[in-house]
């Protein structure tokens, strides 16, 4: 069992190791396995990245990020012209469908609403303006219509999860009711935990994702 010591130790180092974060203002504690997140940066995209960089570490059971994005003068944008960059990204990326799409942005806080067919497409949809300068926090709206109806749900999710290289599939278990999945079974980390959910969401049909999985500790061997 590791301790909380040793996974703030590790939760530091990593976000360290993450070229994509500039900022040395991120606070972290940890108690029983729950790491807390604190402090500045400069850009959303940096928030994120801390978040990501702390899930990927083993022992850690959930994240509470607590940490603000004070865009420095560099970074900063009018409200005009963070939403004129926001649906030009949309528009030149091929996987989002931008004219069913609408934005509206308020003192650097990105909101998106609209319709979508395909969960990957709703996910897309932030993705691709997070990088963009001026942002401070993005709310995802967007609902998952989808058109194709549901089918053969559970072994296509099962397939896709033995495809993966990382996750175990043998102790994951995809239970369908209609469009809604279940995942149940034990994970390693977080960011496997995540990535069962993410092929899960990939599978045509679904709707509606309840994520069971429990983080464990990884197993040892000699």
């Amino acid at each position: 069992m590791r301790t909380d010591a040793q996974i703030q130790k590790d939760v530091i180092e990593e976000i360290k190791w993450e070229p994509a974060i500039t900022s040395s203002e991120i606070g972290v504690s940890v108690s029983n396995g729950i790491v807390t997140l604190s402090g500045q940066v400069s850009t959303y995209s940096e928030k994120l990245h801390a978040e990501e960089a702390a899930k990927r570490i083993a022992g850690v059971k959930a994240i509470a990020e607590d940490i603000h994005v004070g865009v420095s003068t560099g970074y900063t944008r009018t409200d005009t012209e963070i939403a004129q960059a926001v649906l030009n990204a949309l528009k030149w990326h091929t996987d989002i469908p931008d004219y069913q799409m609408s934005v509206k942005v308020e003192d650097g806080q990105v909101k998106l609403e609209g319709e979508v067919e395909w969960e990957f497409q709703r996910q897309n949809a932030k993705k691709v303006i997070e990088n963009l300068a001026g942002i401070r926090s993005v709310i995802n709206l967007i609902k998952v219509t989808p058109k194709i109806a549901p089918t053969d749900i559970q072994k296509k999710i099962t397939a896709a999860f033995h495809r993966s290289a990382t996750i175990d599939a043998q102790k994951i278990k995809a239970e369908v009711s209609g469009s809604k999945v279940t995942l149940k079974g034990r994970v390693r980390s977080i960011s496997e935990k995540e990535d069962a959910e993410n092929a899960a969401w990939a599978a045509p049909g679904v709707f509606s994702i309840d994520n069971q999985l429990e983080i464990g500790e990884p197993e040892l061997v000699f």
